[in-house]
């Protein structure tokens, strides 16, 4: 049984060490794209992307991987402060053995739950609360992931369809105007998109719209 405990490092506190970081670094990358989807901007400007793809109607242009790695980097540039004070605060310290990993833990939580807090609406935010039964928190920390999470989520999708539905009007327009000339040419057997198609590109291109896109999201949060 000794040599049992021996194999796995019972008498050297360097192996214990290096197994929780193992054991803790396998937990938060199987964890990361709930994390990455749930936690951060990424829902958000992922929505908003193919929003304008679907306005445009240039069906895979830009193609899937183009926006997903995008929205990727958009929301590592947005959430790098968040993500530094966590390093600071919580990873750095539990590397270095100062303190445990559930101090780590409400570390790390800490920073995520300021960032959702200042996007979800108070109202989504209720809805969590009433069903759980929870009185209200008496600040934002004491507010649990798995309240604070699903109401920061479906702000998100609020927020990204409120700014897509203002993406679709001028496209919107567009498509109605070419429609209309169309239907008084007697062309009607003449799809309207393939007409809107260069119009709605050309529109596009002439008000820059990727910069305007790219605002958008980054003075939304």
């Amino acid at each position: 049984m000794n040599e049992f405990l021996q194999s796995f490092g019972e008498n050297d506190p360097s192996t214990i060490s290096t197994s929780i970081k193992l054991l803790l670094l396998l937990t938060v990358l199987s964890l990361a794209p709930a994390i990455l989807i749930l936690m951060t901007s990424f829902a958000r400007i992922v929505i908003i992307l193919s929003f304008v793809r679907t306005a445009l109607a240039t069906q895979q242009m830009p193609p899937n991987q183009v926006i997903i790695g995008l929205a990727l980097f958009l929301t590592f540039f947005i959430m790098s402060p968040t993500l530094q004070q966590v390093n600071e605060e919580a990873l750095t310290p539990l590397f270095d053995e100062e303190i445990t990993l559930d101090e780590a833990y409400s570390r790390a939580s800490g920073p995520f739950i300021e960032f959702m807090s200042k996007h979800t609406r108070q109202k989504d935010l209720d809805l969590f609360l009433s069903y759980n039964g929870a009185e209200r928190p008496e600040s934002i920390q004491d507010i649990p992931l798995t309240i604070m999470v699903p109401a920061f989520a479906l702000s998100e999708i609020k927020t990204a369809f409120q700014i897509g539905f203002m993406i679709f009007i001028p496209f919107l327009v567009i498509d109605m105007i070419v429609a209309s000339v169309l239907m008084s040419m007697g062309m009607m057997m003449l799809p309207p998109v393939m007409i809107s198609l260069p119009f709605k590109i050309l529109l596009f291109v002439l008000v820059d719209g990727w910069y305007l896109v790219m605002k958008s999201i980054l003075q939304s949060f």
